[in-house]
């Protein structure tokens, strides 16, 4: 009894306030990186900074995408209810790493980097988005995040009614599809991080349509 109400003590009181941080921590530690790197100070962005961080942006928004994917598994499999009240704040993250990986990829890569400017940023952009195949799957993977991200507050939930907002949010599936295979695809020769995100997308899916079988073979209370 004791192990309850500490835990239940914890999801009410700590757990959403630690989960923000855990989440701020890789964009609090690349801020830090770059302070040091323009203060002449040894930092940890290697010899090429702009890569490192788009690079660094587009891991994280995948990784914390997968965790939020990974909620549900773990409320069902250690019945800890409180968990489910950071899903769609993980979820949120993860829209913003993306959303700050497309940045530096506007930003960094494309006007400073290769110092065009605005306009021809943007050609840029269209000339990869239609000439290289993990920028396509990418920027896909990202359009599909937005109305998930807009859609992912208590007044929207209301708005759209339940059962339409989970409708909506089952496109979560086809763009973690999509992150994973942008990742790959990006990656030069047989690396093993894309290997090993596809590995734990393909567990979280496998569980989801395990559990959906598992559910439709059940009888319902009416029949028995």
């Amino acid at each position: 009894m004791a192990k309850r109400a500490v835990l239940r003590s914890f999801g009410r009181h700590w757990l959403k306030p630690l989960t923000f941080w855990l989440l701020a921590l890789p964009g609090l530690w690349l801020g830090w990186q770059w302070a040091m790197l323009l203060n002449g100070q040894p930092h940890a962005l290697g010899f090429n900074p702009i890569e490192t961080t788009h690079r660094f942006l587009g891991d994280t928004a995948l990784r914390v995408l997968l965790i939020s994917l990974a909620v549900t598994p773990f409320r069902d499999i250690t019945r800890w209810l409180p968990v489910m009240k950071v899903r769609r704040r993980i979820g949120l993250a993860a829209f913003w790493y993306a959303l700050l990986h497309v940045a530096a990829y506007l930003g960094l890569d494309l006007l400073i980097a290769a110092n065009m400017s605005v306009a021809g940023m943007f050609a840029g952009l269209w000339e990869d988005v239609a000439k290289r195949i993990y920028i396509t799957l990418g920027m896909a993977a990202f359009v599909g995040l937005i109305p998930l991200a807009v859609t992912s507050f208590n007044a929207m939930v209301r708005w759209l009614g339940a059962r339409r907002w989970q409708q909506l949010h089952w496109a979560i599936y086809p763009v973690a599809i999509l992150a994973v295979l942008h990742h790959g695809f990006m990656e030069k020769g047989n690396q093993p991080m894309p290997w090993i995100h596809g590995g734990i997308l393909a567990l979280l899916l496998g569980y989801r349509l395990v559990r959906s079988a598992r559910n439709r073979s059940r009888p319902s209370p009416a029949a028995s």
